[in-house]
C-alpha cells in the first residue's frame, strides 16, 4: 500500500518500478487528478528526499550555486520497503530507501487521529564501512503540484510566503509562478529553483520557514512549515510541468553545512509540517498552526486560561528597582493581571548598561538592596507570579564572564565569535551548562520565580567551528540550546517560559513548543502593532503570541483604547507608566481586562479570518483592518482604523443570527443578522466586540 487517507487528505507515494524512485504527493481526497497529456506518471516523480554526498556529481542544468536538488546522489537510492506503525492515536508511515554503497534513508510521515496536517522528517544512516560526508539533506519534498491541470497550469499557480524584519514580522507576500520565472523551458532542460531561507540562529530574521502554493482555479493550497531554530532553506522547484516544494537544513551552498558520518552513524533532519486543503490560504494556515497545539497544551496548568502579563520594560527601560517594582505591583493587585515580569537590567553593575552587562547574573545590590528574592516574595505576596528576564545564551562585554571565560564561547577563526558587544556560550561545553544551571535555573528556583523571559538579541551568523565546519557547528549549537530549554523544564516544571529574540525572531514551531508564549515583536509602542499581531495568526497560535500595550498618562483615551484593543489579537501584556494614569484611563484598562477574560476561550481555540485594507506601508498605515476569530457559537471581532479610513465598514460573519455580548471601548458597532457594522469615529481608533450566535 502506497496511498494513505489522512483526515480529508490523500497521501500518495508514486513509484517508478524500473528505477526504484519514489516520491510524495498530496491532494484533497474529494478531488481527482487529471491526466497529464498522455505522459507516463513516472516521469513526474519528484524524489522523496533530496541529498548530496561529497564526491558524487552535481546536477546538470546549470544547477551549481542555484540549487543542490536533483544531484546524482538521489539516483542511487532505490525504494526498499514501506510500513505503517501505529501506537494509540499516532500513525507513522516509514518509507525506506537504500543505496548500493550501504547508505540508507528512512522517511517518516507522522500524524495523530484528528490531525489535518502531517509531520515529516528524514533520517540518513551510513551503513557502509567508510565515512560519508553529506552537503545537503532535505526534511521533506513534495511533488506533483498541480495534479488538476493536464500540463503546466499557466496563470493559475500562486506562491505565498511571509517576510520578516525587526518590528515588522509576518508580511504576506503572494507572487505567481510566472513572476518567480519558474515556467518550464521549451526543452525541459534547465533546472529552475527559488531557494530562500535564513542563515544564523534567528530563524525568523528575513523569512518565516513557511511556503505555500495555490492552484487558484482548483481552489487547492499546498504548504509546509519547518520546525528549526537555525539556518534553514525552502525551495520552489520546477523542471517539467509540476511544481515541487522542499525544505530543511540550509545546505552547503546556502548555509555552509556539511556533515561527516562514521560507519553506523545516523542523522535526522528537523521536522516539517505539510498539508493541503481544498480551500484558502487561511484554511491551510489553520491546519499548520493546529500542529502547534500539542506543544502549547504541555505548558504549566497556570497557562490554561491565558493569564494577563505586566512587563516593566517599557516602564523602567532597563533600570528596574525594588521600590518602583513593588509600587507597580501594588497597583496591579486585585486586577486580572497574573504575571509580573522584571525585565533586563536587574544585574547591572555601576556604570554599565543592560545590553552589554549580562552574563554574570548577579543581582545589583543598588537596584535590589534587600535581595532579588525579597522582591520576588513581595510580588507573590500581592497575588502575582513574579517573572525574571535572562539572555542566557550570550554574554555582554561589560560582564566579567566575557573575558574571564573566553575559552568557553563559540569560536570562528580560532577566536570567540563576537557580534558587537556579545559573545555566544558554547552550549555543548559541560562547564557552560553547569554555570548556567547554577546562575539561571538556580537563581529562578532560589528566588521563587514562576516565569522566565528568555531573550536572544543576536544571531550566530554562518556558524561556529566544529570538525565538520561552521554550518554543522551552528546545527549542534541549536540542538544544545534545545537541550538547555528542556533542562529548565525538567528542573522547574511549574515555570512559565516566554520565548523572545529581539521580539519575534524565534517564532517557529520548535521554539514555540518549548515555551508557553512568545514575544510577537519589538514594536512596543508603534501604530502597526495590530497589523503585525493579526498577520501572525497565520503562523502561530494567538494563545502563544504576546502583544504589548504600552500605556502613558499623556495618551488620549482613544490611543489607550487603540493599544489595548490590539492585545485581543493574542496574549495581553501591559507595560508603561501605569502609576501615572488618571482614574478614567485606569478604568479603561480595567474594562479591557474584564472583556479579555471573557474572550480568552475564543482566543485560545478559535479560527481567524482577515478583513480590510491597510495599504502597502505598515509604518504609515492607511485604511482599516478587522480580524474575526470564531469558536463554536462565539466570536471575537477586533477592528482597527488607521489614517483616512472610510466612515463605516462592515464584515460578514458565518451564517446565523448574532448578538453583541460585550463591546470595547464604546458602542460604535451594531449587528444585523450576520453582518457586523462599525461606524469609525476617527483615525487610529479601535473597537473590540464579543459576539454569540443563537441556535
Amino acid at each position: 500500500m502506497r496511498t494513505f487517507e489522512i483526515a480529508d487528505i490523500t497521501a500518495h507515494f508514486p513509484l517508478d518500478e524500473a528505477t526504484g524512485r519514489i516520491g510524495l504527493e498530496l491532494r484533497p481526497t474529494e478531488m481527482r487528478p487529471v491526466s497529464k497529456a498522455g505522459v507516463p506518471d513516472t516521469q513526474h516523480i519528484d524524489p522523496l528526499t533530496h541529498l548530496k554526498i561529497v564526491g558524487d556529481p552535481y546536477s546538470s542544468g546549470f544547477a551549481q550555486g542555484h540549487t543542490m536538488r536533483n544531484a546524482s546522489s538521489v539516483d542511487g537510492f532505490k525504494f526498499s520497503g514501506q510500513r505503517i506503525d501505529k501506537t494509540g492515536e499516532k500513525s507513522t508511515v516509514v518509507t525506506s530507501l537504500a543505496d548500493a554503497r550501504g547508505y540508507r534513508i528512512e522517511h517518516r510521515l507522522t500524524w495523530h487521529d484528528g490531525d489535518a496536517a502531517i509531520e515529516v522528517s528524514t533520517g540518513f544512516c551510513n551503513g557502509s564501512d567508510s565515512p560519508v560526508t553529506l552537503e545537503m539533506l532535505s526534511s521533506f519534498s513534495l511533488g506533483g503540484i498541480t495534479p488538476f491541470h493536464h500540463a503546466d497550469a499557466p496563470g493559475r499557480l500562486r506562491v505565498h510566503r511571509f517576510r520578516s524584519g525587526w518590528s515588522a514580522e509576518g508580511r504576506l507576500v503572494t507572487e505567481s509562478i510566472e513572476q518567480f520565472h519558474l515556467e518550464p523551458s521549451w526543452a525541459g532542460h534547465s533546472l529552475f529553483s527559488e531557494r530562500f531561507g535564513q542563515v544564523g540562529t534567528m530563524p525568523v530574521r528575513k523569512w518565516f520557514p513557511f511556503v505555500a502554493v495555490e492552484d487558484t482555479e482548483a481552489g487547492v493550497v499546498w504548504g509546509a512549515q519547518l520546525a528549526w531554530a537555525g539556518s534553514w532553506q525552502m525551495e520552489i522547484f520546477r523542471q517539467g510541468d509540476a511544481v515541487c516544494l522542499s525544505g530543511g537544513l540550509a545546505d552547503r551552498e546556502f548555509g555552509h553545512w556539511m556533515k561527516t558520518l562514521a560507519p553506523g552513524e545516523s542523522l535526522t533532519t528537523p521536522p516539517a509540517a505539510i498539508t493541503c486543503v481544498h480551500g484558502s490560504l487561511d484554511d491551510l494556515c489553520d491546519r499548520l498552526t493546529a500542529m502547534q497545539e500539542r506543544g502549547a497544551d504541555k505548558q504549566p496548568e497556570v497557562e490554561h486560561d491565558l493569564p494577563i502579563i505586566f512587563n516593566e520594560w517599557c516602564t523602567t527601560w532597563g533600570d528596574p528597582q525594588h521600590d518602583k517594582v513593588l509600587a507597580i505591583a501594588r497597583r496591579l493587585q486585585n486586577t486580572d493581571v497574573r504575571y509580573f515580569v522584571i525585565d533586563a537590567g536587574w544585574y547591572k553593575k555601576e556604570g554599565t548598561v543592560w545590553s552589554s552587562a549580562h552574563g554574570d547574573w548577579i543581582p545589583s545590590s543598588k537596584l535590589f538592596p534587600l535581595g532579588l528574592d525579597v522582591t520576588a516574595a513581595a510580588i507573590r505576596g500581592m497575588g502575582l507570579i513574579p517573572g525574571l528576564w535572562f539572555e542566557m545564551e550570550t554574554a555582554g562585554v561589560q560582564s566579567d564572564t566575557y573575558s574571564q571565560f573566553a575559552d568557553h564561547f563559540l569560536q570562528r577563526d580560532s577566536l570567540p565569535v563576537t557580534s558587537a558587544v556579545r559573545r555566544f556560550w558554547n552550549l555543548e561545553d559541560p562547564f557552560v551548562i553547569d554555570y548556567l544551571t547554577e546562575r539561571v535555573i538556580g537563581r529562578l528556583e532560589h528566588c521563587g520565580f514562576g516565569y522566565l523571559k528568555v531573550d536572544y538579541n543576536e544571531t550566530l551568523g554562518i556558524g561556529s567551528e566544529s570538525p565538520d565546519g561552521l554550518g554543522e557547528g551552528l546545527r549542534r549549537q541549536v540542538l544544545a540550546s534545545y537541550a538547555f530549554f528542556d533542562r529548565i523544564r525538567s528542573c522547574l516544571p511549574h515555570l512559565v517560559i516566554e520565548n523572545c529574540a529581539s521580539g519575534g525572531h524565534r517564532l517557529e514551531p520548535s521554539m514555540l513548543g518549548r515555551s508557553a508564549m512568545s514575544s510577537f515583536s519589538d514594536a512596543h509602542e508603534c501604530v502597526e502593532i495590530p497589523i503585525i499581531a493579526a498577520s501572525l495568526h497565520r503562523l502561530m497560535l494567538p494563545r502563544q503570541s504576546q502583544i504589548w500595550a504600552v500605556l502613558h498618562d499623556s495618551d488620549t483615551m482613544q490611543r489607550i483604547a487603540y493599544s489595548l484593543a490590539a492585545t485581543f489579537l493574542g496574549r495581553m501584556c501591559l507595560s508603561g507608566d501605569i502609576l501615572d494614569l488618571n482614574d478614567g484611563q485606569w478604568d479603561l484598562v480595567l474594562r479591557a481586562q474584564r472583556l479579555y477574560r471573557l474572550a480568552a476561550e475564543i482566543i485560545k481555540h478559535g479560527k481567524s479570518r482577515h478583513f480590510g485594507n491597510v495599504g502597502e506601508s505598515w509604518r504609515h498605515p492607511r485604511g482599516w483592518q478587522a480580524l474575526v476569530r470564531t469558536c463554536g457559537k462565539g466570536a471575537l471581532a477586533v477592528f482597527h482604523a488607521f489614517e483616512n479610513p472610510p466612515a463605516q465598514v462592515e464584515v460578514k460573519l458565518p451564517p446565523g443570527i448574532w448578538k453583541i455580548d460585550g463591546q470595547f471601548p464604546s458602542d460604535d458597532a451594531r449587528i444585523d443578522g450576520a453582518v457586523l457594522h462599525w461606524k469609525i469615529p476617527q483615525d487610529f481608533s479601535a473597537c473590540v466586540l464579543l459576539l454569540s450566535r443563537a441556535g
